[in-house]
């Protein structure tokens, strides 16, 4: 009885811990402080679980957090701030395994069966499945192993319902005789895990940090659904925080792109180009570091948008250093984020961030657009579909009413690119074809670099 209510002490700690570690999280200034808290929490109620529930001895669990913290440490050495978002998925895709893997782990132990228990098991495995292969198809789409164009085909809805139709039938055949269900469960994990591949090779890369926040938040309603089955509290809770935070992320994501989460999960965005897109042209006005440089030495204000081609070209130390030389040329300088920026929720401030950019100077893109009109310069790092002005003035476009940064309401707009290729929705960029648009080409770091050379020199 002792060691019970020692065991729940030690779990309300670290539900208490993982509350505070989450509402630290929602501040870059206490962020790392905050998932440090939390990691320290779910530490905590593993040993106590394992130690209770006497899975392993005491030389096994230390071998287990040596060798935890021994990868996790490698993996946070090893993957660049611009593989982040493919590791957010692989995250999320251990999360669904594990709860696939505890699902059934527990299907093996129990003595006896009753409704609630089978049925949470059930979801569990169900969840788990669809967030593990999700993740997987995702993960490949973000590291360019498969293409990140959707993947459509005759029926494919048709085809997702049936077999989602076929899982729910085997899970209350499952439920009704759990006995003998063992081959019915096999079948929940196969078409478990073929719902998760097809759910999410629809949906293009522009819509990946929405996919990513849906399957974060996928992954701890599986694991809330498992701790239900295993009758583990702090499990519940954690997979509740979880499941609750990435619904309410995923929401905030659909209404920065004014899209409803039907519309990710089933439009196959990207795929094609409508007719005003793929026949709109124009001239584009190309300038050379150095003028950049005279462009910039005048600037009063000047306000830098960041896109995925910065994290490509790893390019947030040099914008940084750009910015700098900006401030001490008596410019006010900023940076715009808008909240679908990169390849996952909050991309664009994790690189900042890296680069020891002052939190006060990252604005969100309703502030910023109130004043860009009296801005002197906007320097767009990499972004294409957050700063088109289609989005804004085109019916016929398919971002049409996606919230963007109005760069082009500036007085003047410098765009760093590689090439002229389109962005994650495929479609061209009017505003590079804008009067006040002058097109910088190249890598951004090489060409932020040159006008630092600039600065510098002259």
């Amino acid at each position: 009885m002792q060691i019970k209510l020692i065991i729940n002490l030690v779990y309300i700690t670290s539900a208490i811990m993982f509350i505070y570690g989450l509402k630290l999280l929602t501040s870059p200034v206490t962020a790392r402080k905050g998932n440090f808290i939390s990691a320290v929490g779910m530490f905590l109620a593993v040993v106590v679980t394992l130690v209770n529930g006497g899975i392993i001895d005491y030389k096994w669990i230390a071998l287990g957090i040596i060798l935890g913290g021994l990868i996790g440490g490698f993996f946070a050495r090893l993957v660049q701030m611009t593989q982040m978002p493919e590791m957010v998925a692989l995250f999320n895709g251990f999360g669904g395994i594990a709860s696939l893997l505890v699902g059934s782990a527990t299907y093996y132990e129990l003595g006896s069966y009753n409704l609630f228990i089978m049925t949470t098991l059930f979801l569990a495995v169900l969840i788990g499945g669809v967030t593990f292969s999700g993740s997987i198809i995702a993960w490949g789409k973000l590291s360019e192993v498969i293409t990140g164009k959707p993947v459509l085909f005759f029926g494919q809805t048709i085809l997702n319902g049936l077999i989602f139709v076929a899982a729910l039938m085997g899970g209350a055949f499952f439920i009704a005789n759990p006995a003998d269900g063992y081959p019915i469960l096999i079948g929940i994990i196969i078409l478990s895990l073929m719902l998760g591949v097809l759910a999410v090779i629809p949906i293009g890369g522009a819509d990946m940090p929405v996919v990513i926040s849906l399957l974060n938040s996928y992954s701890g309603i599986a694991a809330c659904a498992a701790g239900l089955a295993i009758e583990n509290n702090i499990l519940i809770v954690s997979g509740a925080l979880v499941g609750a935070s990435g619904i309410i992320l995923t929401n905030v994501m659909c209404k920065a792109m004014n899209r409803s989460l039907y519309n990710v999960l089933f439009g196959g965005f990207g795929s094609v180009a409508r007719k005003s897109e793929a026949d709109f042209q124009g001239e584009v006005k190309p300038i050379s570091p150095e003028d950049t440089y005279y462009i910039l030495e005048a600037a009063c204000s000047a306000v830098f948008v960041p896109g995925y081609g910065m994290a490509v070209a790893k390019a947030q130390h040099a914008v940084r250093e750009l910015a700098d030389l900006l401030e001490e040329n008596g410019a006010e300088v900023r940076y715009a984020i808008h909240p679908v920026a990169g390849r996952m929720p909050g991309h664009m401030n994790v690189l900042l961030a890296e680069a020891d950019v002052p939190y006060d100077k990252l604005i969100e893109m309703e502030e910023i657009n109130r004043s860009i009109a009296s801005i002197d310069i906007c320097l767009v790092v990499g972004a294409n579909d957050i700063v088109n002005p289609a989005a804004r003035e085109d019916k016929n476009s398919s971002i049409f009413g996606m919230p963007i940064i109005d760069v082009d309401r500036s007085k003047t707009v410098i765009v760093l690119k590689r090439s002229m290729a389109p962005g994650f929705a495929g479609i061209d960029n009017r505003l590079f074809y804008n009067e006040n648009t002058r097109m910088l080409f190249g890598d951004a770091k090489s060409s932020i670099e040159a006008v630092i050379s600039q600065f510098k020199e002259l």
